[in-house]
């Protein structure tokens, strides 16, 4: 049986090689016999106590991604890179499947009923800490599209932004009185997403909306009386970096349950190993996966109608209820939209492969990866709710197995939230089997006591 690529070893911690201690860095110029560096156990392990919001959960990081999802040319620059980079294999293939799917433009496309999906991709890398190397991986996947896409790479990626009329400033369609943008790809990376969550929230802002209609691929317009905007056939990707801490603290309910939230890949990455002399990755040693890249660039363009053949269609049809079934609370909504990133993902591996077929490896790849970024949801979010009340009331519960009368739950919230408030985040509990409810008789009178529920 053929051996995985240690980083592709499904048995082993992640950015552990077989047969080795966590980390060494003999292979990259490190002194022979040299004690191994170590990640310290609070980066590796789980995030310090301030890092966690009130319903958080220890960290359960998601089961390293399968060979499946290395396909083809994606998984060759992975497996190039990694042994160089401390930069976490997941976070490299999804920047990699991103920034290819922008600079392939929207020529090629997958039909679903009356909806056209391209392939334009939304990934937010996720870390611990601001170690985890999310820039770092980012880096190196536009060092190798400045070889295949150099005029791309110059001029159709940006960062900054602030609001939705902004964006569609960058490719907005001439007018007689100003000039625009014929190149409707925009690739966008901010280093700093908590930014764009805290924009969202900002009376009047129209970037949420605007990012929405983009990952659609929908006309964009701005309706200011002053200077109205137009980009017909946008095709807009995002990658943005952020710690869990400000996601949990900054993506609001508002922002999920609007669509923002599910158009995007949330990748948890950390970093997979020490590297104190930097990595020893020779520019000729991409020679061959950057005139690969052109290749498939070049034939992605060229336009193309994407289809499945018969061996992939039986597995989307087994797969389709899973992927369509709905999931509770925060974190059932941030993936609610499970079928339609695994068509595009699929979508891109098979124009990596220069095939306008997409082919049952396209497709196992493709759930590979989304099986990954869904379990970096529920790694972050767990049972949370997206309701902070009665998140927070989960919290005591939780912390207090005997139970909690109403009374008491209404004092923890410090008498600001009326009875109505209440009721409502209670019934949110009970509607997501996190809590029930118990009424219990004392001195002849009847109290109300809840309990989390046991899971």
């Amino acid at each position: 049986m053929k051996k995985k690529p240690a980083f592709l070893r499904d048995d082993l911690p992640h950015g552990q090689a077989a047969g080795q201690a966590p980390v060494t860095n003999n292979k990259l110029g490190g002194p022979a016999g040299a004690e191994p560096a170590k990640i310290p156990n609070e980066e590796r392990n789980s995030t310090s106590p301030h890092q966690q919001s009130l319903t958080s959960p220890p960290l359960s990081w998601p089961a390293p991604l399968g060979e499946k999802a290395f396909h083809g040319l994606a998984g060759d620059f992975v497996r190039k890179v990694e042994p160089h980079t401390e930069s976490d294999p997941a976070a490299l293939l999804v920047q990699f499947l991103v920034f290819f799917g922008n600079a392939a433009g929207r020529a090629s496309y997958f039909p679903v009923e009356a909806t056209h999906h391209f392939s334009n991709e939304f990934a937010v890398i996720l870390g611990e800490t601001s170690k985890a190397r999310k820039g770092t991986s980012a880096q190196h996947v536009r060092r190798l599209f400045e070889r295949a896409e150099p005029i791309w790479t110059q001029d159709r990626i940006v960062s900054g932004l602030s609001s939705g009329e902004g964006l569609i400033s960058e490719i907005r369609d001439p007018t007689e009185e100003e000039g625009g943008s014929a190149d409707k790809r925009l690739m966008v990376i901010e280093s700093e997403f908590a930014s764009i969550l805290k924009q969202t929230e900002r009376t009047g802002n129209t970037l949420s909306v605007i990012l929405r209609n983009a990952w659609d691929g929908t006309t964009l317009r701005s309706l200011t009386k002053t200077s109205p905007l137009k980009a017909s056939a946008p095709h807009v990707s995002v990658i943005g970096h952020c710690t869990i801490e400000e996601l949990r603290r900054y993506l609001t309910l508002t922002e999920t349950a609007n669509g923002f939230g599910n158009r995007i890949l949330w990748t948890c990455a950390r970093r997979s190993k020490l590297l104190p002399d930097g990595g020893n990755l020779h520019s000729e040693a991409m020679n061959d996966i950057g005139v690969a890249l052109a290749d498939a660039l070049a034939f992605a363009r060229s336009g193309r109608e994407m289809k499945r053949d018969n061996d992939a269609r039986a597995l989307w049809h087994a797969s389709y209820a899973k992927l369509s079934e709905g999931r509770p609370g925060l974190a059932g909504a941030l993936t609610a939209r499970s079928e339609a990133h695994v068509v595009r993902l699929a979508m891109i591996y098979s124009l990596l492969d220069r095939s306008e077929v997409i082919g049952e490896k396209h497709l196992l790849a493709a759930l590979e990866l989304w099986r990954y970024c869904e379990q970096s949801v529920f790694t972050i979010f767990g049972t949370a709710t997206g309701d902070p009340v009665a998140d927070k009331i989960l919290h005591h519960l939780r912390a207090n197995p005997a139970g909690m009368p109403r009374t008491d739950i209404s004092g923890l919230l410090g008498r600001h939230q009326d009875a109505a408030r209440i009721d409502q985040a209670l019934g949110v509990l009970v509607q997501h089997d996190h809590a029930r409810c118990e009424r219990v008789t004392t001195n002849g009178r009847s109290a109300e006591v809840w309990f989390a529920s046991a899971k």
